[in-house]
């Protein structure tokens, strides 16, 4: 009990007066402050009471403290042994504290309404400083949280904007893809043109040098229709373009039927070079040779 303890140092102090030390140490002032006041507040009786008491526990206090003097061991014994008895010793006053029940020091129900009260008094402080401290830290885990909350939010922002940011790139990618197949297909297609309209050109030249049209030789010489040439007749360049449409147009049946506008010579030429092949079963069909 708070006051009792506090009436005990003052009865303490005292003794240690009456002893001759004369002085009383510093850190008991508090004590011995609070100790006069808690006495001041109980009756004459209650009073006379506890100071009672409080001199039977000194005096056994005393008679204990002198027994434990008297029972120190000398110090030229083994250290060891001091150990292991104060060791022992301690163990017995343990169990005799866990078997011992405690009991009152008064029974006046004043000094134990006056201790409750104290007791009280000092549990609501502690219950008190608790509560601040837990207030605090309630406090300090609102604002963690809202600056969780608040990084939270800024991290989500950040995410959609990224996934929105990749979305666009995508697209851009696709429509770039899509953009420059289109480039080298038409690319292509022109420098196949070029190559085409080349070839074309390079034909015609030779066709031109090589192989002149009949109908040049049929209006520079009029003795050839007396001996024999048909002005119905077309040019090699004719007989070639006629194949060239019946491969690409019908590539599943490529032959070209002789008919009396081909020239025996132009046909012959062509088979003897290997630019077409006759028909296994029709020999009046003919078609480009195959060159891939």
């Amino acid at each position: 009990m708070y006051d009792v303890i506090n009436i005990g140092g003052i009865l303490k102090n005292k003794r240690y007066s009456r002893l001759g030390s004369g002085v009383v140490p510093s850190s008991n002032m508090d004590e011995v402050g609070q100790g006069n006041q808690a006495l001041s507040e109980l009756s004459e009786d209650a009073q006379k009471e506890l100071l009672h008491l409080c001199e039977d526990q000194f005096s056994q206090l005393e008679e204990l403290q002198n027994k434990i003097l008297l029972c120190e061991p000398n110090q030229g014994e083994n250290t060891q042994e001091q150990s292991i008895n104060r060791l022992f010793a301690t163990e017995a006053e343990m169990k005799q504290w866990c078997t011992m029940e405690p009991r009152l020091l008064a029974g006046n129900p004043e000094v134990l309404l006056k201790a409750g009260k104290e007791e009280m008094l000092k549990l609501c402080s502690e219950i008190e400083m608790s509560l601040t401290c837990c207030e605090k830290k309630r406090d300090k885990l609102q604002e963690t949280k809202e600056l969780e909350l608040k990084w939270l939010e800024e991290k989500k922002e950040v995410l959609m904007v990224g996934i929105d940011h990749v979305a666009r790139l995508k697209e851009q990618n696709e429509k770039l893809s899509e953009h420059s197949v289109m480039l080298e297909m038409k690319e292509n297609i022109n420098t196949l043109k070029d190559y085409k309209e080349k070839l074309i050109k390079s034909l015609g030249y030779i066709l031109e040098v090589h192989v002149p049209p009949l109908c040049d030789d049929l209006n520079t010489n009029k003795k050839n229709i007396r001996n024999g040439l048909n002005e119905d007749w077309i040019s090699l360049s004719e007989i070639l373009e006629l194949l060239m449409n019946k491969i690409l147009g019908t590539p599943h049946d490529p032959y070209v039927t002789i008919d009396s506008t081909f020239w025996p010579p132009y046909v012959e030429l062509l088979l003897r070079h290997g630019i077409a092949v006759r028909h296994q079963e029709n020999n009046f069909k003919i078609r480009l040779e195959t060159s891939f």
